[in-house]
This record gives structure tokens, sequence and C-alpha cells, in this order.
């Protein structure tokens, strides 16, 4: 059989917004994913250069059919940081009118950070599934970064984890809307997925840009507490 999914790691500052410094400090990853037979396809996390972005899908001749956002950062999803104002959906969906697919939690601090319509969103819950063509993208909800912060396994074996987990580490949990406890009840969660499952985080942080979960797993401290409480000694404060 063969193989339908189109699926690209793109990094910022080097594969898009070349150039910027915000991007290439950041090391933000963007990740396209659809369908090679009907030629749908959704973008994840677009900011800084989304005309770049929709440039790499026109070259590889694919529709642009909606967005996926993992959290609400402007480094995400644009908006206000460090004093610049980041490109992001708004820009998207000035060139594209598309859905833009969320976690109900999420909703309204993607709204305020970036200006977007309410009616531009898609509330979702834990579990969904989202088909881009006749791949299946499933939309966990791994609360913690932030209140709706969600990571999508794709077509079951593809584990797009914005940042809630890195190859090395996790998200932070002191900015606004972040859990310690929810955060270690995310990563017990994404642990129990296959060996097989390969992780692609939210940015460049590690050696690799991705590994196996049997890696991250054996590898990232943030899985060696085995009880919330040692969680808490560790990494709640």
């Amino acid at each position: 059989m063969v193989n339908r999914l189109y699926f690209r790691q793109l990094l910022s500052g080097r594969d898009y917004a070349v150039n910027d410094p915000v991007a290439t400090q950041m090391v933000n990853f963007t990740y396209l994913i659809g369908d090679q037979e009907t030629r749908d396809a959704v973008v994840v996390d677009p900011a800084y250069a989304v005309d770049d972005l929709l440039s790499v899908l026109a070259a590889d001749e694919m529709r642009l059919t909606g967005v996926l956002v993992t959290h609400h950062h402007p480094d995400h999803v644009g908006g206000e940081m460090f004093g610049f104002a980041l490109p992001g959906l708004p820009e998207l969906l000035a060139r594209t009118q598309v859905p833009v697919h969320v976690h109900r939690d999420e909703s309204e601090w993607v709204r305020r950070t970036t200006g977007v319509s309410a009616t531009d969103l898609v509330g979702h819950d834990h579990d969904d599934v989202l088909d881009v063509g006749a791949v299946p993208v499933r939309l966990l909800h791994t609360p913690g970064h932030t209140p709706g912060s969600q990571c999508f396994l794709v077509d079951g074996d593809r584990l797009v984890a914005g940042d809630t987990l890195f190859l090395e580490g996790c998200g932070r949990t002191d900015f606004p809307g972040g859990d310690p406890d929810a955060m270690y009840a995310s990563l017990r969660q994404l642990a129990a997925l296959p060996d097989d499952t390969v992780v692609y985080p939210g940015h460049f942080y590690s050696a690799q840009p991705s590994a196996p979960m049997s890696t991250v797993r054996s590898g990232n401290a943030v899985f060696r507490p085995r009880s919330a409480e040692q969680w808490r000694a560790f990494f709640g404060g």
C-alpha cells in the first residue's frame, strides 16, 4: 500500500523566516501534515513568515485546508513577544481562510494573543480526530505548559509534541496558565505511547530533531520522577 502521509518538519531561521533574528533565536519547529493523494494539508503552529510556509506547500503542490495549534504563545501563533510583533495566524488567515483547530481551553488565549475572531477557531476536546484527507490526526489534550496545550498523534506513530515534551526536558510551567501538576499528568499520558512512536518537538533544543519515544522516555529527566510528589520536588518550583 502506498504511504499517503505528507509530513515536513521545518526549522525557523533555517527552513523559513531565514535571517529573522527572533525566529533564528527561538528555533521553533513548524510542521506540514497532509495526504499526498488528495493534496490536502494542515500547518502546525504557523509563525514568523507565513508566506514562506505557504510557498513550501505550493512548491509541493499541496493545498492548505486548516491550521493546528499546539498552544497560544506568540512564537507559535503570532503576537507580541519581547517587544516584537510576530506574524502568525492573522496574516495567514488574511491570505487564505481556513479553520484553526485549537483545544477548547486554549481558544480564548489564542484569540487574545493573536486578535483573530472566535469564529476563526474550531474548539476541540481530548481525543478528537481530525482527518486530513485520509490521514488521521489524533488531538491529545496535554495541559501544563498552558491550559489548552495539545499534541498531535499523526497517522498513529508520529507525535507532534509542541512545548509539552521536548527530547530533553519539557515546557515551562511558570508562565500564565502553567500548572506543574497538570504537566506531570500530561507527561505520564505521553509516556504511555508505544516505544516506536516518534517524538517531534516544538523547538530544536536537542542534538537531534526527533527521536523514538523509547529513547525520549529513557533519557529525558522529566520521566525520572515516579510520583507527583517527586515531580514537585524536582520540577514543581
